[in-house]
C-alpha cells in the first residue's frame, strides 16, 4: 500500500488527507467557503509535516479534478501539481462526483441493484450529475440536468436510485417516484479519496502533471450549450 496526500476543493469544502494503508490518518477541512487559497496551503503543509515527522514518505498525489468551482479546482490543481514537481511524485486525477459516492458505499447498506447519482448544485433547478452502480460503474456519463418531474424515469423504472450532494435537495419536490432516495449531508471530501487513488496506483493510473487540467463547469456548459446550438 502507498502514502497517498489528497486534496479536494472541488466545492465550498477545502480539505486534505493523508492514507496510509487503507486507512486515513490525517485529514483537515474547512466549511467556511471562500477560504481555499488562504487554507489549503496551511493544511497541506501540516498534512506533510505530519508525514514528515512519522518518517512516512509520500508515494503520490491524488487531487479531485471536477466537476466544479472553476476557482476551487484551479487552486487544488495548482498545489497538487506542486506538490509532484518538488517532490518528484506521481499524480492521480479522481472524478469529484465519484469521490461522493465513497462514503454513500462505505456507511450504507444499499440493494444489490441500487444505483447512485451524486449531484453538484448549479443555477436554478440545473445540477451535475452522474449515475453509476454499486461497483462504481458508470452507467450515464456526467451531465448538466434540469431537473423535472420526469428527470431519471428511465433509470428509477428499473432500480432503487440514491440521489446525493449539495444538488440533491432543491430536487427532492420533483423528483417523487418511489425508488427515489435521497441521502443527506454527503460532500466531497478528501479523507473520502483513498479506495479510489488506491485502486489508481495498483493500476498505474497517473496523470501527466505537465498538462492534467481539471473537469471545469464552466467549459462543460459551453461544451453542452454548443452542442446544443448544433
Amino acid at each position: 500500500m502507498s502514502c497517498i496526500l489528497h486534496i479536494e476543493t472541488s466545492t465550498e469544502v477545502c480539505s486534505v488527507a493523508l492514507s496510509e494503508e487503507g486507512v486515513c490518518i490525517f485529514s483537515q477541512e474547512d466549511n467556511e467557503g471562500q477560504q481555499h487559497a488562504i487554507k489549503l496551503g496551511t493544511f497541506v503543509d501540516e498534512a506533510l509535516s505530519f508525514a514528515d515527522s512519522h518518517a512516512i514518505p509520500v508515494d503520490a498525489v491524488a487531487v479531485s479534478c471536477g466537476p466544479g468551482s472553476y476557482t476551487g479546482l484551479r487552486i487544488g490543481v495548482s498545489m497538487a501539481k506542486g506538490i509532484c514537481y518538488g517532490r518528484n511524485l506521481p499524480l492521480i486525477g479522481l472524478p469529484t462526483l465519484e469521490v461522493m459516492c465513497v462514503p454513500i458505499l462505505l456507511r450504507h447498506e444499499l440493494p444489490e441493484n441500487a444505483l447512485l447519482c451524486p449531484m453538484i448544485d448549479a443555477r436554478r433547478m440545473e445540477v451535475y450529475a452522474s449515475i453509476y452502480d454499486r461497483s462504481l460503474n458508470m452507467v450515464r456519463s456526467t451531465t448538466a440536468d434540469i431537473v423535472d418531474e420526469n428527470s431519471y424515469q428511465e433509470f428509477l423504472d428499473e432500480s432503487p436510485m440514491y440521489f446525493f450532494g449539495n444538488g440533491s435537495q432543491k430536487c427532492k419536490e420533483k423528483i417523487t417516484h418511489p425508488n427515489a432516495h435521497f441521502i443527506e449531508g454527503i460532500r466531497p471530501l478528501a479523507k473520502w479519496m483513498f479506495p479510489l487513488a488506491e485502486k489508481a496506483v495498483a493500476q498505474n493510473d497517473y496523470k501527466d502533471v505537465a498538462y492534467f487540467e481539471p473537469f471545469y463547469l464552466k467549459e462543460f456548459v459551453a461544451t453542452v450549450s454548443k452542442s446544443k446550438i448544433l
